[in-house]
């Protein structure tokens, strides 16, 4: 039932954007842009925090006219810095957190755009790796991990910045063509060619990169730190190819393949072993 109700949701949206297209173009297109831009869970009230925010330190930075917040569990020098995925916040790390905090390690969470306690409505791999940059700069982290659109920023955030300072990069679960991400949304809304075509503009107008070019393995054959990959190989959100996409690019990576854990990846064995990559591992 919920299956058939989503169905009919999906193409009824689809639908009005199409008929939409042919009377107002312009309005059709920021209106397909806006249902795959705008996340629809992830984002916190200050009054409401999960308890493992609670237990940080929490700051927010401006950037323009956007606002983004970070959580810090304070230790020693070096620092992690913790990059969550699309619908969601700071608080999915909760489980990966006494691992890290072995370490010593003082450990930063970021909320994305539009999520968590950040502003904002869109979300945007570009401007994700903008708030990033300013957290490097304030933090300046030696480590730096991503989950899923979160791994795939981390990504892009140091093929175009290249920071010396990072030693090492955990991505977990991330996508690589982000082609196949935008034609799923406009296969399952059954969207025109006139909008699908308008989406492809916007990114190549907005954020100078085709889609082709907006690629997580053209990111990664940029780096030169060390990095880990993860994915599983049951992961129905994100395939489990786009993570080998990634790694098959990387000139100095360890692909670790799971089975059973899903998307989320939550799991005491793996999070030993980036623990021990991070840590151990020269």
């Amino acid at each position: 039932m919920k299956k058939t109700a989503f169905f009919i949701f999906t193409k009824s949206i689809g639908l009005y954007i199409n008929l939409l297209s042919f009377v107002f173009p312009k309005k059709a297109s920021q209106l397909a842009y806006a249902f795959f831009s705008e996340p629809r869970e992830g984002k916190l009230s200050k009054d409401k925090l999960p308890g493992i925010l609670q237990e940080a330190k929490s700051e927010m930075f401006q950037l323009q006219e956007d606002s983004f917040h970070t959580y810090t569990w304070k230790g020693n020098d070096t620092v992690i810095l913790l990059v969550h995925g699309w619908e969601s916040n700071a608080s999915r790390w909760e489980n990966l957190l006494p691992y890290l905090k072995k370490s010593g390690s003082t450990i930063i969470a970021i909320d994305g755009p539009a999520h968590g306690l950040s502003s904002g409505k869109e979300f945007n791999i570009p401007q994700y790796a903008e708030f990033i940059h300013v957290a490097v700069q304030k933090f300046k982290p030696q480590y730096l991990i991503g989950h899923s659109i979160g791994g795939k920023t981390c990504l892009y955030y140091q093929s175009v910045y290249q920071n010396d300072a990072l030693k090492k990069m955990v991505i977990l679960g991330a996508p690589s063509d982000f082609k196949i991400i935008l034609n799923n949304y406009i296969t399952l809304l059954s969207l025109n060619t006139k909008i699908s075509k308008s989406l492809e503009a916007h990114y190549l107008n907005n954020f100078k990169l085709s889609l082709e070019q907006f690629s997580g393995k053209i990111f990664a054959s940029k780096l030169n730190i060390k990095g880990l990959i993860a994915h599983d190989i049951d992961d129905t959100v994100v395939l489990f190819e786009e993570g080998k996409k990634i790694a098959g690019a990387w000139k100095n990576v360890i692909f670790i393949e799971t089975k059973g854990l899903g998307h989320s990846m939550h799991d005491d064995e793996l999070y030993k072993k980036v623990s021990h990559f991070l840590f151990e591992e020269k």
